[in-house]
Order: structure tokens, then C-alpha cells, then sequence
């Protein structure tokens, strides 16, 4: 199979560019420029990669399933409910009650259970052999990465300037949109995980994919086991080249980040949204002189009181 790459994440601009938003960019002094991604349809940027799933792929009358900790079920059911689709959205029981509402509007069927988020793509991956429905994968399609590299392809169009990218890491499907976009040139990119789930930088130091702990506060969005195996390639390549760099943050970090954002700019994001800005405040990634970096907030379906106290 071809990797994504500029072509195909042009391509996926091209095919979706009516389905999603193209979400602003606020810059903060001291802390550089913010993608406010966390804006887009359901809350995040999975809407990107869902919808060109189906448009690409071509849903038929067995609808769709996916499984997810809650943010790309949610933009599942809402690119299916777009285009007229039937979902179904299996998540596991570590996600969040405001995620699963949100799945539920958008008229899904909502299968809760396992403990973490393998469970759940088991789980969905049976029914969906049952049923015939298109399965889509959080981040290990080729669709679903050119979809999300649709974010990279937008800020560089916004903000050119730029010369570091700090992005959170989950399954990968985003960093490896990110990787397929700047493959050749562009911006450095620095790859935000929370300590609690270090999968791509367990990935880098094995050399390939493998198991990772779960657990910590962005668990339910960033708590994949491992890293897909088609965002892999692309991600090491650019580590090897020395245009990434894998970075992990404390808990604590990522709840002063979401505080921050409140603070400064009234911007509400949940645990997952905060982690590439949780990098910079909390030092664990210091930019150098002269650098101009971007910061992507990928997420916002949280209770807005669990920030807004």
C-alpha cells in the first residue's frame, strides 16, 4: 500500500473541503500560534479524517462502525449523519459521559464496554464482520491520516511563518497526517504525549510499533495501546532526519495548560486538547532563539466546568 503522502492529503482537502471548517488561528504572545482545531465539527479534528472515509471508501446501506475513546466516534456519527449514513460507535467504559452524549446527538447507536479502547476496536472489528458495515479505524487507514494531514495542509496556508508544529500524539493517525503534509520540507514537529500514554515514543525506541501503558487523564482520547502501522514509517523517517521529536508530559502539565488557556484567552480543552501546549509551558520543550512555533489544541469535548471553575 502507497503511504499518505502530499498528494493524498491534497487530494483529501480537495474531496472533504465542503464537509468540514477551516478553523482560525489566535496568536497569544509567549506562547506563539494556536490552531484552534478544537473548534471543528465535533469538537475536534477527527471530523477530517472521517469524512473522507466515507466519502473516499463509499459507504453503503450496512452504514458504519467505529470504535473509539470518544472523539472519533463522535466525528464518525457526525460525517455519517451528514451523508445520510447509519453508525454505530462502539467506546470503552473509560469514556467520557459528555463524549458519549455527544455520539448519541448525533444519532449513532452507542455500544459502551471493555476497559480501554483495544477492547472496544475488538469489539467493533466482530461486529462489523457480522454486518458488512465500512469500519473506520481512529488512525491506521490511509484515508483517515490523509484526512487529518488536511490540518497541516490549512496552517501552512495560515500561518507560513511557522517553524516548529507541536502536536499530541495518540494513535497517530494525526502526527502521521502531519508527517505526510512536511515529508520533504516545512516546519519541524515535535510529538506531545502525556507520560501516562507513551506510545510513539516507545515505538521510536523499539524501532517499530509495540505495546505502550494506557492510563492518565488523556486517556480517553490519546489512550491508543500502540501506534498504527502506516503512520509509523512516516514518522520515523522525519525522527531519523532529525525534523521530529517525541516529547512527554506530566498530568499536572496538561491541567495548568487547559487552566492557561482559560486564563489567557477563554478557551476551553479537554485533557488531549492541552497536551502539545503542555510541552511548552511545563519545559519539557523549549523552543530555540529566533523559533516561531504553532501550537494545534485538537480537542474540546469536556465538561466546560471541569475548566471553568
Amino acid at each position: 500500500m502507497t503511504l499518505p503522502n502530499r498528494d493524498s492529503v491534497s487530494a483529501a482537502h480537495r474531496l472533504i473541503e465542503a464537509d468540514i471548517r477551516r478553523t482560525p488561528v489566535m496568536t497569544l504572545p509567549g506562547l506563539g500560534a494556536l490552531k484552534l482545531e478544537h473548534t471543528q465539527l465535533s469538537g475536534s479534528f477527527k471530523a477530517r479524517g472521517a469524512f473522507h472515509r466515507l466519502r473516499a471508501a463509499g459507504a453503503g446501506a450496512a452504514g458504519v462502525i467505529a470504535a473509539s475513546g470518544g472523539n472519533h466516534g463522535a466525528a464518525v456519527a457526525a460525517a455519517a449523519q451528514s451523508l445520510g449514513i447509519a453508525a454505530e460507535i462502539f467506546v470503552p467504559a473509560i469514556s467520557a459521559p459528555a463524549k458519549q452524549a455527544l455520539i448519541r446527538s448525533f444519532g449513532a447507536r452507542l455500544v459502551v464496554g471493555g476497559a480501554a479502547y483495544d477492547e472496544a476496536r475488538e469489539a467493533a472489528e466482530r461486529r462489523a464482520a457480522e454486518t458488512g458495515a465500512l469500519m473506520v479505524h481512529a488512525y491506521d487507514q490511509a484515508e483517515v491520516i490523509s484526512g487529518q494531514g488536511t490540518v497541516a495542509r490549512e496552517w501552512e496556508e495560515q500561518s507560513p511563518e511557522l517553524t516548529h508544529l507541536l502536536v499530541a500524539v495518540g494513535g497517530g493517525g494525526l502526527i502521521g497526517g502531519f508527517a505526510a503534509w512536511h515529508a520533504e520540507s516545512g516546519p519541524a514537529l515535535v510529538a506531545v504525549e502525556p507520560e501516562g500514554c507513551p506510545t510513539l515514543a516507545h515505538a521510536l525506541q523499539a524501532g517499530r510499533p509495540v505495546p505502550a501503558p494506557v492510563g492518565g487523564v488523556a486517556a480517553d482520547s490519546l489512550g491508543a495501546r500502540q501506534v498504527g502501522e502506516l503512520m509509523f514509517p512516516l514518522a520515523a523517517r522525519l525522527h531519523a532526519a532529525g525534523r521530529l521529536q517525541s516529547i512527554l508530559v506530566p498530568d499536572e502539565a496538561i491541567r495548568d495548560a487547559q487552566c492557561r488557556l482559560w486564563a489567557d484567552a477563554r478557551l476551553v480543552v479537554e485533557p488531549g486538547g492541552g497536551v502539545a501546549l503542555a510541552a511548552l509551558l511545563s519545559g519539557r520543550w523549549t523552543p530555540s532563539a529566533g523559533a516561531r512555533p504553532g501550537i494545534l489544541l485538537c480537542g474540546g469535548n469536556t465538561d466546560p466546568g471541569s475548566v471553568a471553575a
